[in-house]
């Protein structure tokens, strides 16, 4: 056998018995791939150059060849002839269904040997070796980030500035690309297979990788936090959202109220306060809520499981109730009230407050006539007019009308 060098290849001849050339092998020295033609040897050697000359008029995504740009296109379109008969999932081309499908086996043969990271197939591995070698040029001035490719930084750079482009017609939810946003509504769609359940909250997802962040919920990590209020969050994304609030971005204007909101999603929610209508009854005390997430949130309280502990000896159901409550021990009030100069901790306090200043009952009990300045309000007021009591007290039995009356109950027993 007889080795030759050949670029920044190894050429490997192999000779046979019978004196014929059997094989000829190009090692890459720089991701330790190996091709049988030089002629492949050089079309791959160029993806480890970086040169880019065929762009996406779409989305600005460079190739090094034409007929990758070519294939890269086809993802803008629409036709997704081949379906994933695990998750339902489509995609444009026969390929990307099979390297798809073994991510739902589980198995994970192709290791990186400098990260220690697997992959489900080897052309993960090798796309994932080359973030190990490849020169970083292009650096984000706001995070210091660093990317290979310019397109890639271009793309980065949208988080930091909140673009997002993409806005579901369902829930108005945006998105950075267009892919997360067809991922997205197959959300929202009655067929779409939700055969990955959460551990913790029963909750169901279509996607693996739904559950796998949303399962970062519970884990009660939050390295993201915001330098105005000091609030933490499990996901960079949710404090980019957040840090629209302190820069006073309130573009969505409620027709009925004249209330604006940061997003268009947390407008439709409050439109349906104004609504009245209540579509999700809880089956242990008939309480009504306006969406499904209230409901499944108000169902915990009657398990009596609260797992969330204050220092104080305080327990809630929802890791969101402890940190609202752990804000009351730190006498940090940020809200003040224009009118009397009252400080409350939470701007939904504040709110509340400010309704008290004003001759505001647009809401009147049918019973009563007494008038209330929200739905809310009124809602809960009317329980005092009807027999049923669904909230009771694990410690003697007694039950409540409203959470209101029981939470003021159970101070007896501490």
């Amino acid at each position: 056998m007889e080795n030759h060098n050949c670029g920044d290849g190894q050429n490997n001849l192999e000779t046979g018995s019978s004196g014929y050339r059997e094989e000829t092998k190009f090692d890459c020295q720089l991701c330790e791939n190996t091709l049988t033609s030089e002629s492949g040897f050089r079309y791959h050697t160029m993806e480890h150059s970086g040169v880019e000359n065929y762009e996406s008029d779409d989305c600005g995504k460079k190739f090094t060849y034409q007929n990758s740009l070519t294939t890269h296109i086809l993802t803008h379109s629409d036709v997704k002839s081949y379906l994933c008969d695990k998750c339902g999932k489509k995609f444009n081309h026969i390929s990307s269904l099979n390297k798809h499908t073994l991510v739902h086996s589980g198995v994970k043969n192709h290791l990186c040997d400098k990260c220690g990271m697997k992959f489900s197939c080897k052309s993960y591995l090798t796309a994932h070796i080359l973030t190990h070698n490849v020169v970083k040029n292009y650096e984000c001035v706001d995070c210091g980030k660093k990317f290979a490719r310019k397109s890639n930084l271009t793309r980065h750079i949208l988080t930091h500035v909140g673009v997002r482009n993409f806005e579901c017609d369902e829930c108005g939810n945006k998105f950075l690309r267009k892919c997360q946003l067809t991922k997205h509504i197959q959300s929202h769609s009655d067929n779409s297979v939700k055969k990955y359940k959460c551990d913790e909250c029963g909750k169901k997802f279509a996607h693996k990788s739904y559950l796998t962040t949303h399962a970062l919920i519970h884990s009660g990590v939050q390295n993201y936090k915001c330098n105005e209020c000091g609030r933490k969050f499990t996901f960079k994304s949710s404090l980019n959202t957040h840090s629209l609030i302190h820069r006073g971005v309130k573009k969505y204007k409620c027709g009925e109220c004249g209330k604006k909101f940061t997003h268009k999603c947390s407008l439709i929610k409050h439109t349906l306060t104004h609504s009245g209508v209540r579509n999700h009854e809880c089956d242990k005390c008939g309480e009504k809520f306006i969406t499904k997430y209230n409901l499944t949130r108000h169902i915990l309280t009657h398990s009596g499981v609260k797992k969330f502990e204050c220092e104080c000896g305080r327990k809630f159901t929802h890791k969101a109730y402890l940190t609202a409550h752990i804000l009351t021990h730190s006498g940090v009030k940020n809200y003040k009230c224009k009118e009397c100069g009252k400080k409350f901790t939470y701007k939904s306090s504040l709110n509340s407050h400010n309704l008290t200043h004003h001759d505001v009952g647009n809401y009147e009990c049918g019973e009563c006539n007494k008038k209330f300045p929200t739905m809310s309000r009124l809602q809960g007021h009317a329980l005092r007019h009807t027999r049923v009591r669904g909230f009771k007290c694990f410690d003697c039995g007694k039950c409540f009308k409203t959470k209101t009356d029981i939470d003021q109950h159970k101070k007896v027993h501490v």
